[in-house]
């Protein structure tokens, strides 16, 4: 996956290999942190990583 400052949340799916209802979900839970840019929902680079790490801390 390319390095950017945001990713789009069919972006974000892929790189976590789910769905992108899923996506949709952790942020609606707020596990994972967005920022809404006119309509379109993205995710900081930043925030995808802590939540992966996040995720160490679950299991």
């Amino acid at each position: 996956m390319e390095h950017k400052l945001l990713y789009r949340v069919p972006e974000v799916a892929e790189a976590l290999a789910v769905s992108r209802a899923k996506v949709y979900q952790l942020i609606q839970s707020g596990a994972l942190r967005s920022v809404k840019i006119d309509n379109s929902r993205l995710v900081r680079s930043s925030d995808l990583l802590d939540f992966v790490a996040d995720l160490d801390e679950v299991a």
